[in-house]
């Protein structure tokens, strides 16, 4: 009789349910695993037999085939470990065969039976509770696949553990959900000195999530704001949440015991390759913009990003997904991040520094900041100078608000948006709204028209601009408090629109 297990398999972040099937049959003694298994899954056969030796379990002299079924789906990954060995023990009457059948199952097994954290909790507690069984991973991962209440998660540190469990000897209690409360440490807007503009900036970005470019000489405080957006957003919703910690499960990067509300904070270097950007490599891994899915993208010294990298971004920055396509994958990854990026004014920074003029103006400008294609600067909402800041007015004391007000306005911004698009799926802040939505929320009062008009033409802002500027609009009013969009909010809207001497 074949013995049965289950387990998943994963694709993106969706975790697809695998059978693992144990027979005994006779003749010569020996253990296969089929199933399209690659070799971390052939190798587990060698640490269920050390794991299972060590608990003085001894095999039985038949020939034992495992299959992981669906067998032409690729198996990749060190989790199969646990479930093939609890199909064993099913089969060799150890366990009994109903209690595993309804267990969804992953651990990789060390040599003396301890159970290894592995990736993915997450998504498997996901696909455990759609099929309606309960879920046993290893202690470490315990707290992180309990935030999904749908399903009861069972977390042994052991082999040793998961038998007691299932005999009933010393049944496990089940998993409660963590949660990680990150350090923060002592980035606030109260260090920035000056900079009034960007730090407005800023603020209207972190309430309607809309992307910003900082222009600037070397040494003005563009990184320095940047590393303070995270302290001015309001913390991840339960759902946001979840979804962030989805990708994050899978990419290995939770491994506190639980999951954050923390916003992510992605910074890749410049020399980054697209496949750490967009996605891809062994296995379609997510890249940087899925790993900052509900938080902030930091693309410090943007014209030095590979142009293939950034003509990349285009789409998702519209959509809010991106498609990993490979020979072996297809694979679709949520991205909806706020994308902040600095820049230098020209090669060597000080285009418009009076007290270092640039022997190459304004050709170096424009040779520099022409790195980055029209398409891909049209996307920015925000555009902002940074000036330098004298050496001066560092020994003046800290003036301006710091993050927590700053922070208050932001989530009472956010909260009306919540309020106003509950009933719009998938907009949750201003940057999402589009078409009747977009009309509906955003159209200006006469002024307002009348104003957006006249910079249209004389600007000539293409039709992505024009409904840009709208949502910033939005957005300035919301920090306001007011219900409708007035002239002013759409001045300031279009001041940060035409900052540069770039295409609108």
């Amino acid at each position: 009789m074949v013995a049965r297990a289950y387990t998943v398999a994963f694709e993106g972040v969706e975790a697809r349910i695998v059978e693992v099937q144990c027979a005994l049959t006779p003749g010569l003694p020996g253990f296969t695993v089929v199933g399209l298994a690659d070799k971390a899954v052939s190798e587990a056969r060698e640490r269920v037999r050390a794991a299972l030796s060590a608990l003085s379990i001894a095999l039985p002299s038949k020939k034992i085939t495992v299959n992981l079924s669906p067998a032409d789906l690729p198996k990749e990954g060190s989790h199969f470990d646990l479930p093939i060995a609890l199909a064993l023990l099913a089969a060799i009457e150890i366990l009994p065969r109903e209690e595993v059948e309804n267990t969804v199952a992953l651990g990789e097994l060390s040599l003396d039976g301890r159970l290894v954290p592995v990736i993915g909790a997450l998504p498997a507690a996901m696909a455990a509770a759609a099929e309606g069984r309960m879920l046993m991973c290893p202690k470490a991962c315990g707290a992180e696949a309990a935030w999904v209440g749908a399903t009861q998660v069972i977390a042994p540190a052991s082999l040793t553990e998961a038998i007691r469990h299932y005999t009933g000897q010393s049944p496990l209690l089940p998993a409660e959900p963590g949660e990680v409360v990150a350090d923060t440490g002592a980035r606030d807007l109260r260090d920035v000195k000056g900079q009034e503009r960007a730090r407005r900036a800023l603020e209207i970005a972190a309430a309607g999530r809309h992307h910003v470019l900082m222009v600037g000489s070397p040494g003005s405080g563009k990184s320095m704001l940047a590393a303070r957006m995270p302290g001015i957003l309001p913390p991840l919703s339960a759902a946001e949440a979840l979804e962030t910690s989805m990708i994050h499960s899978l990419a290995g990067l939770l491994s506190e015991g639980g999951i954050s509300r923390t916003r992510p904070y992605r910074d890749p270097h410049h020399t980054a390759s697209m496949a750490a950007i967009i996605g891809g490599g062994r296995g379609a891994k997510p890249g940087e913009i899925s790993l900052a899915h509900n938080g902030v993208l930091f693309l410090d010294e943007l014209p030095e990003f590979p142009r293939q990298v950034l003509e990349t971004l285009r789409q998702p920055l519209e959509t809010g997904e991106v498609m990993v396509a490979r020979a072996n994958a297809h694979i679709r990854y949520p991205c909806r991040f706020l994308l902040v990026a600095a820049a230098n004014p020209c090669k060597c920074g000080y285009l418009a520094d009076p007290a270092r003029a640039c022997a190459r103006v304004p050709a170096c400008g424009e040779d520099y900041l022409g790195r980055i294609s029209g398409p891909l600067m049209d996307r920015f909402d925000l555009r902002v100078e940074v000036p330098p800041v004298a050496y001066t007015d560092l020994d003046l004391p800290a003036s301006g608000e710091g993050s927590a007000e700053v922070a208050a306005r932001v989530a009472a911004a956010r909260d009306l948006q919540t309020a106003r698009y509950a009933a719009a799926p998938g907009v949750r802040v201003n940057a999402d709204t589009e078409g009747a939505v977009l009309e509906e929320v955003a159209s200006p009062d006469a002024e307002g028209r009348a104003l957006l008009s006249m910079v249209a033409q004389r600007f000539g802002l293409s039709a992505r601009g024009y409904h840009r500027v709208l949502r910033v609009a939005r957005t300035i009013a919301d920090l306001e408090g007011s219900e409708a969009v007035r002239k002013p909010h759409v001045a300031e809207a279009v001041s940060f629109r035409l900052t540069l001497s770039v295409p609108a």
